[in-house]
């Protein structure tokens, strides 16, 4: 007899049939099984925690998840950039001014931008942004953090109690990152993003690292990763092929567009990798990903495709073209070097 995976439920037949009761009234055929779990793990930690702490800590984080879905669900269609930089940041700095210019030019190219929504460089790119083009992310701080004046729409500012869901949905809801010159903070925010993705974390995104003239803030910072993780083999070379240092705001936002040129998104799927296209590469392209990237794959070939039975059932960009690999999951460098010379085609 075949096995069947066992129901995810309370094991009380009351208490379940009202969570399927529940699920009946508040969602669709196609996420019934998901509101089910999220019900029953709900209850599931009512009946076996007494801890307050415990309870306040999972309510506030649904809440401010469940917020931040409804306020950026209507611009799920539209490329967005997070913009990460000093909180301290003079209105007369250079970084400051090169923020606001970035977020000028880049979302007068259609995209959005979201910023940490306090002072600073945060504020340069609210101010920078085209009118309705941007959106906030604050955290609740004793100090320092108040949402700045530049912010045009007042409903897309989401104040959050926790680093971590508002770091989630930085990294959820974009498609781009622009780090400028800050703190603590801002390291922070960086080095997850690129441990994001040097780990199949997050899909593939551009990362600028915005380095005003006159200064060396960058290629000091990369100086220090050479001379002390990779010398040391704590990183490889490859993993500097996932961001750019960017000398002026035309290249960074140059490298965003180039980005998504050619390449438009990533599917991993029952072990093979799909690449979906906002064109077809010629057969030539082709030939040559096979003969350059060989290295990246645990077997086969990279071949065109059409769309997998999940990407069929989920309904996901079936008009584009793309190609199907067995990646080894593990080389995200070499990867981005293979989207940069898809671009190309």
């Amino acid at each position: 007899m075949e096995n069947t995976p066992k129901e995810y439920e309370i094991g009380d037949d009351a208490l379940d049939s009202l969570i399927n009761e529940l699920v009946k009234r508040s969602s669709s055929i196609k996420t019934g099984h998901l509101m089910r779990e999220i019900l029953t793990t709900a209850i599931k930690l009512g009946k076996e925690s007494s801890d307050k702490g415990d309870l306040k800590l999972v309510n506030n984080v649904l809440k401010e998840l469940r917020y931040s879905f409804k306020i950026f669900a209507p611009y799920r269609n539209v490329k967005k950039a997070i913009i990460f930089g000093s909180a301290r940041s003079k209105n007369t700095s250079s970084e400051y001014k090169m923020a606001e210019e970035f977020a000028r030019k880049l979302t007068a190219k259609g995209y959005m931008v979201v910023t940490g929504g306090g002072p600073g460089v945060m504020e340069a790119g609210n101010k920078g942004a085209q009118a309705g083009k941007e959106f906030a992310l604050n955290i609740r701080l004793p100090f320092e953090q108040k949402p700045n004046p530049y912010i045009d729409e007042k409903d897309k500012i989401i104040n959050f109690k926790y680093f971590f869901t508002r770091k989630l949905i930085f990294v959820k809801e974009t498609d781009a990152t622009a780090l400028f010159p800050g703190g603590f903070g801002t390291h922070d925010e960086g080095l997850e993003m690129l441990t994001l993705v040097q780990t199949g974390k997050s899909k593939p995104r551009p990362i600028v690292l915005m380095e005003p003239k006159g200064s060396s803030y960058w290629r000091a910072w990369k100086r220090y990763l050479t001379d002390y993780l990779l010398k040391s083999g704590y990183i490889k070379k490859d993993d500097f092929k996932l961001f750019l240092i960017a000398k002026n705001v035309d290249q960074a936002v140059k490298f965003i567009e180039d980005f998504y040129r050619v390449y438009h998104s990533i599917r991993y799927d029952s072990g093979q990798t799909v690449i979906r296209l906002n064109k077809e590469i010629s057969q030539d392209t082709l030939r040559l990903l096979n003969r350059e990237f060989k290295d990246i794959l645990t077997s086969g070939e990279i071949r065109l495709s059409s769309p997998t039975n999940k990407e069929i059932q989920e309904g996901e960009f079936l008009n584009l073209p793309r190609i199907l690999m067995r990646f080894n999951m593990r080389d995200y460098g070499r990867l981005y070097e293979m989207i940069h010379f898809i671009n190309k085609d």
